[in-house]
């Protein structure tokens, strides 16, 4: 896929451009108020699948434009650019915790649409939509939220300018925040399986709260060691999980 075959609209979507021969598109959803870049650490394909970070309005390379609001209203603008370029092949997604909403929300009106559903939807420390919204951040003010945000760019480390970058990131997590605190659907279908990851030591989204995925997909839940950040890093035991999911 070359620079010329996307608009302008549609290259927006993207950190990096999926390739033409990708067997598979994992699209990832970033987390609340963070970019595409977060996924950096990640390899560039698990298995056949290639890695596809989604960039969203209001951050990085799209920080001129507005926040899109509410995450219905994120993923219809979504798949009015890029829906029939994403489902043109086998898609997964995988979206943690206040990214793993709207990446049900694009399973979800996918289906409506009736374009493709994906072959695997990975859903990482969150609750199903009916169950929300769970969370401690939808509780904290702007000082809470600035202590959040710098633990969070220390996790992804840029501990070194942590405290510059906490100004940039606050209007989004705010935004962000507000859009998981409005989320709700009611229990549904959708085409696919989910696998609901949770972590051993995750006390923002604790593992045992997310039973509501079975009403939506079959399900099969899976408990990896770590915190709730520690899917930042990639470690090998995600990796094997992805890939073997994605077979």
């Amino acid at each position: 896929m070359t620079d010329g075959e996307l608009l302008p609209e549609q290259k927006r979507w993207f950190l990096r451009e999926p390739s033409s021969d990708a067997r598979m598109l994992l699209l990832c959803m970033p987390y609340s108020g963070c970019g595409a870049s977060m996924y950096r650490p990640w390899p560039a394909g698990i298995g056949t699948a290639e890695v596809v970070p989604l960039q969203l309005p209001g951050r990085e390379n799209r920080i001129r434009e507005p926040h899109f609001g509410t995450y219905q209203d994120l993923v219809k603008a979504m798949l009015d650019d890029v829906g029939d370029l994403i489902t043109a092949r086998p898609y997964a997604v995988f979206g943690h915790c206040g990214g793993a909403l709207p990446a049900f929300e694009l399973v979800i009106q996918a289906s409506e649409r009736g374009l493709p559903g994906p072959r695997e939807i990975f859903m990482s420390s969150q609750v199903a939509p009916q169950d929300g919204p769970w969370g401690r951040f939808l509780g904290l003010d702007e000082a809470g939220l600035r202590a959040e945000i710098a633990g969070l760019l220390t996790a992804m480390g840029a501990a070194a300018r942590a405290e510059e970058l906490v100004d940039l990131f606050i209007d989004v997590m705010e935004d962000d925040v507000e859009a998981n605190r409005v989320y709700w659907r009611p229990a549904g279908t959708v085409p696919g399986r989910i696998t609901a990851i949770g972590w051993s030591d995750d006390v923002e989204v604790p593992h045992h709260l997310m039973t509501g995925w079975p009403l939506w997909a079959p399900t099969e839940k899976e408990i990896l060691t770590g915190t709730h950040y520690t899917f930042l890093e990639a470690p090998p035991d995600l990796l094997e999980l992805l890939e073997r999911k994605l077979g």
